[in-house]
């Protein structure tokens, strides 16, 4: 993801109908798949509840949709590979400094 012209943001309705603004950290492709992974952007840092949150991109009548991701083993694989990218990427950074 391009940091050169900021963050990217977005609002997401829930089932119950709140609202919440989450921070586009990445996203990718993974096992014939789209991931994105957000933090949320309305939240304290210090909020138990903060954390990643991995929602699967979902084609749906030409448009694309945000879908949560329902399996379990699907959600750790997905988190697993993020961390791979996102350690990777500040290890990367680091080494370059």
């Amino acid at each position: 993801m391009s940091e050169e012209f900021g963050s990217d943001f977005i609002t997401v309705t829930d089932d119950e109908g709140n609202s919440f603004e989450l921070e586009l950290l990445d996203t990718m492709d993974f096992e014939g798949e789209t991931y994105s992974a957000f933090l949320p952007a309305d939240m304290d840092e210090d909020d138990p509840d903060y954390g990643i949150i991995i929602l699967k991109v979902i084609e749906e009548d030409g448009e694309e949709l945000f879908g949560s991701v329902d399996d379990e083993e699907e959600l750790a694989r997905v988190y697993d590979h993020f961390m791979e990218i996102l350690f990777d990427d500040e290890d990367s950074d680091e080494s370059e400094e």
